[in-house]
């Protein structure tokens, strides 16, 4: 069938048929609705595939963030920014900022965070792992205790070999001693 016999209606089955088999719900799911806006608007062919296929891909940017945020299993969300740093003078805001940048995340150096009760620390984790997450870093929190029970359980169950490389493939890991 040639392009200039298919109808409308033929030309969305077929394209939601090659976006399903493609593996592009985005495409299935928008291109109906984009190409009548990109036709209202005179866009050309390319113009709309250049739309169509950026909204695919900004589409599965959002769903791997929101993967790898699940995947962190934070117990609540906590951001950097909203961390109040004037209410803890003894945090120099310029190592502050360096930590928030996440670039001694990629050469593997370790931070540990050390203070009183109530001074931020587990805010910073959470924040930290969120950061990473969102950034497409695999980031987890965890608390010490729970992370021994884990590593305890997977030892009884003869997979611990498995629970410590599931650990040893992330990019950070954020150990909270409290809670």
């Amino acid at each position: 069938m040639s392009t200039s016999t298919m109808t409308e209606q033929a030309a969305e089955a077929s394209i939601s048929a090659a976006a399903s088999a493609l593996h592009l719900p985005t495409v299935r799911s928008e291109a109906p609705r984009m190409a009548d806006d990109a036709a209202r608007a005179g866009l050309s062919h390319r113009a709309y595939l250049a739309e169509v296929l950026s909204a695919e891909v900004d589409d599965r940017e959002a769903r791997r963030r929101a993967r790898r945020v699940a995947e962190a299993r934070l117990p609540r969300i906590k951001r950097l920014c909203d961390f109040d740093i004037s209410a803890v003078p003894s945090v120099n805001p310029a190592t502050f900022a360096a930590v928030c940048s996440l670039a001694w995340v990629g050469s593997g150096q370790p931070l540990v965070a050390l203070g009183d009760p109530g001074t931020g620390k587990t805010h910073i984790l959470i924040g930290l792992a969120l950061a990473a997450a969102e950034a497409g870093k695999k980031a987890r929190y965890v608390t010490c205790a729970a992370l021994v029970n884990e590593l305890a359980e997977a030892a009884d169950e003869r997979a611990l070999s498995r629970a410590v490389g599931r650990y040893g493939r992330l990019d950070l890991l954020c150990l909270d001693l409290c809670r």
